[in-house]
């Protein structure tokens, strides 16, 4: 008799060959996208657990459904570690651990402290910044935040720096409600003192994104937002090396709103399989393994970030005191989208990105890339160095492709599929990438 429980993965054979690729594709290549991480087996194991299968709407001791005593202690487990991970005091901070993800941390957060049409501000897209963090263009509001709120962004300088004394400028004469501090693409630390005396000269919340740094400042390897900020979001993939989820920190005064924001204003029944997952490695964040990890990330990080300066190449900001590296491709007249789509050919998972100028996000000059993925698998300094020579020839050969292609990237695409090294470096990328573990 046919029975939904044995229903196995094995019995789909199409599925379990894509998923099987994907895994040969992971191990085989090198993951350099900043927001990208390998997680642990356990993590794995708890999210195809069986608290995927339970509802459970509400907070610890208060749920809408029943049958949730055990429920109840993982979730309450999981914003005690939370807590202890980022070294804050219980009676000080609180801890939401149930958004679905990083962006929707964002709207939950920004619901809670705001009116519909208030006024925020937050580093402009081609800065650095995040989508969630009120992106428009001067044709269409792109990010659901611009239309809820009017934004106004802030900008980094020529030299790439965020310029604090434009943002205080600004901040004074349009008065947000709110500003948000944190990045998508900016690898220097941040200001939290100015953004701070920015926020109470205008009467402003401060909200701190760590979305992609938190695995630093968990392991105090950069500034602390929580020293400043009212309320913190963060992803809790990226450089924390956990599942797909995200979390809200919030001074005592705003736990109300939300909790409230997240249920019922903005979410249903909370993922437990991922706050499980959650659980089990905001364990592991806060033990010496992982602060040394990062120490590791981010000594991998300035060793990519000058070597491709020693190549010619420019880094923005002439470097790194995090996980990413931002290549503006200006000088070599190329795009981003072109080394993306190149890199890809030979198993280099890049992303393009904006940098300060640019005008489209889908054809943008800059390339990021991030090294927290690769050193989860091992990778040390000389390796980066490696990484970077790999890149560097792919990079050449993608200019000579250009000189006969065109600059349409379509063209540029086909040019480059019947290039014969790049297949050369392809295999050779495959045997570098397999030497190292993989534990997926």
């Amino acid at each position: 008799m046919y029975s939904i429980m044995n229903n196995q993965l094995t019995n789909d054979d199409e599925l379990f060959n894509l998923i099987n690729e994907e895994k040969n594709r992971q191990r085989c290549g090198l993951e350099l996208i900043a927001s990208e991480n390998f997680t642990s087996v356990g993590v794995m194991n708890i999210l195809g657990s069986v608290l995927t299968n339970k509802y459970s709407e509400g907070l610890p001791g208060k749920r809408y459904y029943g049958g949730n005593c055990f429920i109840d202690k993982i979730e309450s487990l999981c914003q005690t570690r939370a807590l202890e991970a980022f070294h804050l005091d219980k009676t000080q901070w609180g801890v939401n651990v149930q958004p679905y993800s990083g962006s929707i941390a964002n709207l939950i957060a920004y619901n809670a402290l705001l009116q519909p049409n208030d006024r925020i501000m937050g580093l402009d897209l081609p800065s650095g910044g995040h989508l969630t963090h009120g992106f428009y263009t001067h044709k269409k509001k792109i990010s659901a935040t611009s239309v809820f709120y009017q934004s106004l962004p802030y900008y980094v300088n020529s030299e790439g720096f965020i310029d604090y004394d434009r943002l205080e400028m600004d901040a004074t004469s349009f008065k947000p409600k709110l500003i948000i501090c944190g990045y998508s693409a900016y690898s220097r630390d941040l200001d939290y003192e100015r953004f701070r005396k920015i926020a109470d000269i205008n009467n402003s919340y401060l909200l701190c994104d760590m979305a992609h740094y938190s695995g630093l400042v968990a392991a105090q390897e950069c500034d602390n937002p929580f020293l400043y900020a009212d309320i913190v979001t963060s992803t809790t993939h990226k450089t924390l090396a956990g599942p797909r989820a995200g979390m809200i920190f919030y001074k005592k005064c705003y736990e109300e709103q939300v909790n409230f924001s997240t249920f019922p204003a903005i979410q249903g029944g909370p993922h437990q399989h991922q706050i499980g997952a959650l659980s089990y490695q905001l364990k592991f964040v806060n033990t010496p393994e992982f602060k040394n990890y990062i120490i590791q990330v981010k000594k991998n990080s300035k060793v990519m970030a000058q070597e491709f300066m020693n190549k010619g190449y420019k880094v923005c900001t002439n470097g790194t005191d995090n996980h990413l590296i931002l290549i503006d491709l200006n000088p070599i007249n190329i795009t981003g989208s072109k080394i993306e789509k190149i890199c890809e050919y030979v198993d280099i998972s890049i992303n393009k990105n904006s940098v300060a100028g640019d005008k489209s996000a889908l054809s943008p000059c800059g390339i990021r890339l991030g090294t927290a993925a690769l050193t989860t698998r091992g990778f040390k300094e000389d390796d980066f160095i490696k990484v970077v020579e790999f890149i560097d020839s792919v990079i050449k050969i993608a200019l000579d492709i250009q000189t006969k292609s065109g600059a349409k990237l379509v063209d540029f695409v086909k040019t480059m599929e019947s290039n014969n090294d790049l297949l050369n470096i392809r295999e050779n990328i495959n045997k570098f990438a397999n030497s190292f573990e993989f534990y997926n």
